[in-house]
């Protein structure tokens, strides 16, 4: 534990909603849920006007259409959010060489390691300054959470939502975690409380006051002695840089479930190249490649092929990948497909005969990436390129993304159907736009790249 609260912790606050706010005029202030928008699609993210209505993350967005059924439903853009996420990360690393990302919207930054902050005072100064410099630059609100640890850093930005920043002075941990409910704490899930509640423990400080025995009868050593000392507010985790990703996936959850052996066989080869593509925007290359298949009963079968070297080819990621489903029985149906890449590396196996001899096992590896339940929470990244064509080739305007037409301009689609898209014709920055439809074939309207949420100039 730290004598100075230098160490923050950054939440940006209803991410993904509050980006399609900023850049959709006649949806700031309105609710906003962003997710799977199909029969088993899942909330990512709501707004907090959605929220008022009890729509929350990781909810089946059938129950959030009936919580709020006027709310605004889009499709994710992790494009967009990828690129203003690269935006908040470069300023953290202004404060600190120690940035430790979590996700594209949190992240710990060690304050004195970058010598932004060595007391109270000039911390509170480095995260009111953080805040307004990504204010400044993405036009987006995020809470800050500052404190001699991790654990009472984040629990921080939690009481600061929304758009606040809020200070632990070190010395006052156990007064301020006393009162909180024991879920308030990292680790304790809803069965850990649930037990908990039944032991008449339901505040941290009912944790501190039974003791390290008495937790770790209730709920196991590990768990137990890791349980108390954050009751008595320690936390030795230092800031870590180095959270080098270990695999790159991707992976689809389909609306209905799959039969013909030809679709999934292409869906396998659409994913593989998606993959790839992935693999190649990092600037990596993979040894190992992974399939994943979630049949219809929900059981999830992985199968691996580990090639000679590392590769980025995308033929030779399909090749293998089609292999591995050969081995895989999809008669049942298939809800869930993923194609992934592991054993990364910074260089390209340059002997490609190499890639030929192959070693498959049959012992399943787990796609790394996401858990498997965020799979069935939002559809995969979708760009321009992907977006403009089904399987069948026709064009396809997913909800909220944006698009330019030629004779009135940027817009997003609101909607579409029966072969027609309604578009709103706005961008950051400008007055609620107008609305119009047209039909799906329109040659003169085109998906498009996201303009920025904040002009440049201002």
């Amino acid at each position: 534990m730290r004598r100075a609260p230098t160490i923050l912790h950054l939440d940006m606050d209803a991410f993904y909603a509050s980006v399609e706010q900023a850049s959709k005029p006649s949806l700031r202030g309105k609710p906003v849920v962003v997710g799977g928008l199909g029969p088993r699609g899942v909330v990512a993210t709501a707004s907090y006007e959605a929220r008022r209505f009890g729509v929350h993350s990781a909810m089946p967005m059938a129950q959030a259409r009936r919580l709020a059924p006027n709310a605004a439903y889009l499709v994710p853009r992790f494009t967009l959010y990828r690129a203003i996420s690269g935006q908040v990360m470069e300023l953290l690393g202004r404060l600190s060489p120690l940035v430790e990302p979590l996700s594209l919207d949190e992240a710990f930054v060690d304050l004195e390691a970058g010598g932004s902050a060595g007391d109270s005072a000039s911390a509170r100064a480095a995260g009111e300054r953080l805040r307004a410099d990504i204010r400044a630059v993405t036009g987006l609100c995020g809470s800050v959470g500052l404190a001699g640890s991790k654990m009472l850093a984040k629990i921080g930005s939690e009481e600061a939502k929304p758009d606040g920043l809020v200070l632990i002075e070190p010395g006052t941990e156990r007064d301020l975690l006393g009162p909180m409910p024991v879920r308030t704490l990292p680790g304790v899930g809803p069965a850990t409380g649930d037990h908990l509640r039944r032991a008449g423990m339901t505040t941290v400080a009912h944790l501190a006051e039974a003791g390290e025995d008495e937790l770790v009868r209730l709920v196991g050593r590990a768990h137990g002695l890791s349980l108390y000392r954050m009751a008595l507010g320690l936390d030795e985790r230092p800031v870590v840089s180095d959270r080098d990703a270990k695999s790159v996936s991707v992976e689809d959850t389909f609306d209905v479930d799959l039969h013909d052996r030809v679709r999934v066989r292409a869906e396998v080869e659409r994913l593989a190249e998606r993959c790839v593509r992935r693999l190649r925007e990092a600037g990596r290359s993979g040894r190992t490649v992974v399939l994943k298949v979630r049949r219809y009963d929900f059981s999830t079968l992985t199968r691996s092929e580990t090639l000679r070297g590392p590769t980025d080819d995308a033929a030779v990621v399909r090749e293998a990948a089609g292999r591995l489903l050969e081995a895989v029985d999809t008669t049942g149906g298939v809800r869930l497909l993923g194609v992934g890449v592991t054993g990364l590396a910074d260089f390209t196996q340059e002997d490609l005969f190499a890639q030929s001899g192959t070693g498959a096992t049959e012992a399943p590896l787990p796609l790394p990436d996401e858990p498997a339940a965020a799979s069935e929470r939002v559809p995969p990244p979708v760009g321009p390129a992907e977006a403009s064509e089904t399987a069948r080739g026709e064009r396809r305007f997913p909800a909220g993304h944006d698009v330019r037409h030629a004779v009135h301009g940027p817009g997003w689609v609101q909607g579409s159907g029966a072969r027609r898209v309604t578009v709103r014709f706005e961008q950051p920055g400008s007055p609620v736009g107008r609305v119009r439809t047209f039909w799906l074939d329109d040659p003169a309207l085109e998906l498009s790249d996201p303009l920025p949420l904040v002009p440049e100039g201002r």
